[in-house]
């Protein structure tokens, strides 16, 4: 099979782009082209037979589909893709492929262009939710270039604006899953710790990094270097997935559920080293960050993560709000790769909370395009990830015998 791709970057993570039209029906056929493409499942955690980049970050899908008939200009569907499991995850979405999607519709004449900037709306299918992308235009095409740095990202790029329409419940269907601004989870092995829940653009659950005996210092690579140290954070991710009612048991939330919710370590600004060397001070930031991501802690900060990050942070009573530090409705996360700005401003309403619109900014940039190729024998034979149940979706998602674009 040879099907027309695109590999974009979009901010911190990079995937393969399809049109919708031109991949086999949503479902256990599409699912078996996918994982070849990539090159997965490798038990040796490389993807070395296919497209996939063997990191989290750099094995994910987007697929592209006419969005008339929700209103939008496109939809876009996210699939994380396992590396060593043969798992396509939709569940929640993915902030940075999403800076993506404007270019990718700008460049493939998909919507109507506009200089020196094209908005392009498009529907996310694994929430239902609404992103309103500000794309830079030069001649008719998405301008990659400008003078906007993106911790995370060599070099520097035009800015791309991401407006996220009334982000809460994205996954769980509401901005705090369990009705709390915190929680206390009783893990094994672990022992009781204060959490909070938030999902907005996609869940997180909130841990302070002191009750993992961290100091909120250590470097990526010592964290996934203690695989002690990581089977107790999955441990407290798994359970706190079951608490917001995306899996019925940890394990389940484990093996099948690994995306989200996401962990994010939080504290108070401090002074602390940077992954390039640099000194990041106290004053830079309004909040100490660090997420987690497929099992390993992200090198910087998933935009997604910054929407959940800064909408908790403005929600009174939870462990961000109590940790930062002059937020305002603009937040700065201090995260492994430098600081990431975000504006969000919470609402209480009717003993509630509200969010209408959360702005965030990324870089992307085209990378290649041309044909993705796989061997037919390889999509007739059947393979484990032919059970539907095998791949998740939100809720609010289509669902997998669901042509893209009826959610």
């Amino acid at each position: 099979m040879r099907i027309p791709a695109v590999i974009m970057r979009g901010g911190t993570s990079k995937g393969v782009f399809f049109h919708e039209r031109d991949l086999p029906p949503a479902g256990a056929a599409r699912d078996r082209f996918i994982l070849a493409a990539y090159g997965s499942p490798d038990p040796y955690r490389r993807q070395v037979d296919g497209l996939g980049g063997a990191t989290s970050t750099t094995s994910k899908v987007a697929v592209i589909g006419d969005g008339a008939a929700h209103g939008v200009h496109v939809t876009y569907d996210f699939g994380q893709v396992g590396i060593d499991h043969p798992l396509v995850d939709r569940r929640g979405n993915c902030g940075n492929i999403s800076s993506a999607v404007g270019p990718f519709a700008v460049d493939e004449g998909l919507v109507e262009v506009t200089e020196p900037v094209t908005e392009v709306r498009f529907l996310n299918l694994n929430t239902g939710k609404v992103i309103v992308a500000h794309v830079p235009v030069h001649d008719g095409r998405f301008d990659p270039v400008g003078d906007f740095e993106l911790p995370g990202v060599p070099g520097t790029g035009s800015s791309i604006q991401l407006d996220y329409l009334d982000p809460s419940g994205a996954v769980t269907g509401r901005l705090l899953p369990t009705g709390n601004v915190r929680d206390v989870l009783d893990v094994p092995g672990v022992g009781r710790l204060e959490v909070s829940l938030v999902d907005a653009a996609n869940p997180l659950v909130f841990v302070r990094w002191e009750d993992l005996g961290l100091t909120g210092l250590e470097q990526p690579d010592e964290i996934d270097a203690d695989a002690g140290l990581l089977a107790r954070i999955e441990k407290v991710r798994a359970h706190a997935g079951v608490l917001a009612g995306i899996a019925e048991t940890p394990e389940q939330a484990t093996a099948e559920v690994p995306s989200v919710p996401k962990l994010s370590f939080v504290g108070a600004p401090r002074d602390y080293q940077l992954s390039n060397g640099a000194t990041m001070t106290a004053d830079q930031t309004t909040l100490r960050a660090a997420m987690m991501s497929m099992g390993r802690l992200h090198r910087s900060y998933p935009l997604t993560g910054a929407i959940a990050t800064s909408v908790a942070a403005a929600v009174t009573g939870t462990l961000v709000h109590d940790v930062a530090t002059g937020a305002n409705g603009q937040t700065r996360i201090g995260h492994p790769a430098g600081v990431l700005p975000m504006v969000a401003e919470a609402h209480q309403h009717d003993g509630g909370w509200t969010v209408e619109q959360v702005s965030g900014f990324r870089t992307s940039r085209r990378l290649m395009e041309g044909h993705v190729l796989v061997p037919d024998q390889m999509l007739s034979e059947r393979q484990p990830n032919d059970d539907p149940h095998e791949t998740t979706r939100g809720p609010q998602g289509s669902g997998d015998d669901e042509e893209a674009g009826t959610a």
